[in-house]
């Protein structure tokens, strides 16, 4: 089974989630709906347009079997507290799922703040209907992965057997609320907890003047079994060098998943040779299948295609076994 495991949307309306007034006039929000054709600017509208562009993108490229869909949960204070104004993008695990219940390529991929009173309990209902994964993005949602709080919840993913995926690296499509918390080193508790963890971005920088943890990745990678990586917005100018590193690391290159951070747009980069630089750009339009050829000019093997369909929770099949 091909999956993309690492699929974006947004939600704007009550008991779905909501898009902060001050992300919808950023410069990158306002040209990723010009880019997409969406006219809407909030609420349910917008909503709408972007799960309908969603679902033609994957309807279309036949080559994926699923992609997850991924909740956002929104900012917690450090006493446990929703922190609604440091919230930008706020997308429930409700919304998540029922996106999964509509449309039968969607997959479940449920977020949920390790502060809250309420995360092991949160993180077993969404284990009952069916998450595929758990999807941190520390630097927005302002939370530190080695702190001893996330203990517990660890320990629930070891126990559901609920893979991580947890942003590393920089972040440029949302504003960073905390950017001390970019290093795949944080994630060293959750990897001796017995969590697969999944470094999203494989620690690479999200522009020239950030860190890159891009090594820090292939070293904990070499430690422990359990890292994987996925290669989610590597098709960025910016974080594109990051290929550099891990294709030729044999142990990390054997770690590697697929996912697009879709709705970013995939530009090829230099590796897959000029000519197929211009033809992809130009002529592919459906940037989930965009992303799809850069990897598959890139050289990326069978097993990097379906190992995320071996490591996810994926729902069992009727008469399976």
């Amino acid at each position: 089974m091909i999956i993309d495991c690492h699929v974006h949307v947004c939600a704007d309306t009550p008991g779905h989630g909501w898009v902060a007034p001050r992300l919808v006039r950023r410069w990158n929000f306002r040209a990723l709906r010009w880019l997409l054709g969406i006219r809407a600017k909030a609420g349910v509208e917008l909503q709408r347009q972007v799960e309908a562009k969603v679902v033609e993108a994957a309807a279309c490229t036949t080559f994926l079997d699923a992609v997850v869909i991924l909740a956002l949960d929104a900012v917690y204070d450090e006493q446990g507290h929703l922190d609604q104004d440091r919230t930008n993008l706020h997308v429930t695990n409700d919304y998540a799922w029922e996106l999964s219940q509509r449309h039968p390529k969607f997959l479940f991929g449920a977020s949920v703040h390790p502060y809250r009173p309420d995360a092991v309990a949160e993180l077993e209902r969404c284990a009952e209907r069916g998450c595929v994964l758990m999807k941190w993005l520390p630097v927005v949602q302002d939370f530190n992965p080695a702190d001893r709080r996330c203990l517990p919840f660890y320990e629930a993913l070891v126990r559901r057997r609920i893979p991580l995926l947890s942003h590393t690296g920089g972040e440029q499509s949302l504003p960073e609320v905390n950017s001390q918390w970019q290093s795949p080193e944080l994630l060293v508790p959750a990897l001796e907890a017995g969590v697969t963890v999944i470094a999203a971005h494989c620690g690479s920088r999200a522009h020239p003047f950030q860190p890159d943890y891009t090594t820090t990745f292939v070293r904990l990678a070499r430690k422990y079994q359990n890292l994987y990586g996925d290669t989610a917005a590597l098709n960025q100018p910016t974080r594109s060098h990051a290929y550099r590193v891990i294709l030729q690391d044999d142990i990390a290159r054997q770690r590697l998943l697929h996912g697009s951070d879709w709705p970013l747009v995939p530009c090829p980069p230099r590796q897959v040779g000029l000519r197929n630089v211009a033809r992809l750009l130009w002529k592919e339009g459906n940037w989930l299948r965009r992303d799809v050829l850069i990897k598959q000019r890139l050289g990326l093997d069978d097993a990097y295609w379906h190992r995320a369909g071996t490591i996810l929770r994926l729902p069992v099949v009727p008469g399976s076994g």
